[in-house]
């Protein structure tokens, strides 16, 4: 992330626009993680949304780096560095459950949840440890959107879920941070230019995960006061019903496929089937024959 990104996102999560969003994706996250079952749940970065307060599984971490925790409501350790920093290859990949229980400086965090500090381009966890997933805009902010894929499809679990937020470029939204950015007034906060959903899918394709579902949401223009967007609120249904690929924000969720793997269950053995009026051809009996 970029110092910039540090100051604005707190900010803008505080404005109208911004409450509107996290209002809408925190909505959409508490309905979907809700039916996640599993042991071990993530969410990278974006403290100020809760992605996994209606999820139940019984070790859930928040993590986050010095980026991202400058503005969470938790304290960053200061007289630890964080895990996936200077730490040896052995220390970082332990597993998630000492991750989250002890290990790597956890802080406060929401009821039931732990922070874990950490580079998110290095994940701290073992490979295929993690039953879920969850990326509020994270890829929007780090500076290797592509690495930090990898390496959540690395630490997935096979048939674990990856759930990713962001904004959509194909939007009103988008376009009007398109001229923000070249007029130095960018609308919604992002260290990177903001990833078109079409290639985002493309990205979790190429990684092996299949897209479960897709959903848009937030369709009111980009505005910035509560007034004006309390006054767009009919286009909230027609959005969802005449043009949903043109919401300023997005969710996908995936699910990660191993090749090869199958599950397997009582072995059924199939007789061979005959066309109509056809019989197997009688074997010889060797003594008769020879006689």
């Amino acid at each position: 992330m970029t110092d910039r990104a540090i100051i604005d996102w707190p900010a803008w999560t505080d404005s109208p626009p911004g409450r509107y969003v996290l209002e809408w994706e925190q909505s959409q996250l508490d309905r979907v993680v809700s039916d996640v079952f599993g042991y071990h749940a993530l969410q990278l970065g974006l403290p100020q949304l809760d992605a996994l307060r209606e999820n139940r599984m019984p070790c859930r971490g928040l993590v986050l780096d010095a980026a991202s925790g400058a503005s969470a409501p938790y304290g960053f350790p200061r007289s630890a560095a964080p895990a996936g920093n200077g730490t040896s290859n052995g220390a970082i990949h332990g597993s998630i459950h000492d991750s989250i229980r002890g290990g790597f400086a956890p802080q406060p965090a929401p009821t039931g949840r732990s922070a874990v500090w950490c580079d998110l381009l290095d994940l701290p966890f073992e490979a295929q440890s993690v039953d879920l997933i969850v990326m509020p805009h994270t890829l929007e902010f780090t500076s290797d959107p592509h690495r930090l894929l990898r390496e959540a499809e690395r630490v997935l679990m096979p048939e674990g879920q990856l759930i990713i937020l962001g904004f959509n470029s194909l939007s009103l939204w988008g376009a009007r941070q398109s001229v923000g950015k070249m007029t130095g007034r960018p609308f919604v906060p992002a260290a990177v230019d903001l990833i078109a959903f079409t290639r985002l899918k493309d990205w979790i394709k190429l990684l092996g995960f299949d897209l479960e579902r897709g959903r848009f949401g937030c369709y009111r223009p980009p505005l910035d006061s509560d007034q004006w967007l309390s006054r767009y609120g009919f286009m909230e249904a027609a959005g969802d019903r005449w043009w949903p690929i043109f919401g300023a924000t997005y969710m996908i969720k995936a699910i990660k496929r191993v090749r090869g793997m199958r599950l397997v269950g009582p072995l059924k053995v199939k007789k061979p089937v005959l066309a109509a009026g056809l019989a197997p051809a009688a074997t010889p009996n060797t003594r008769n024959h020879t006689q």
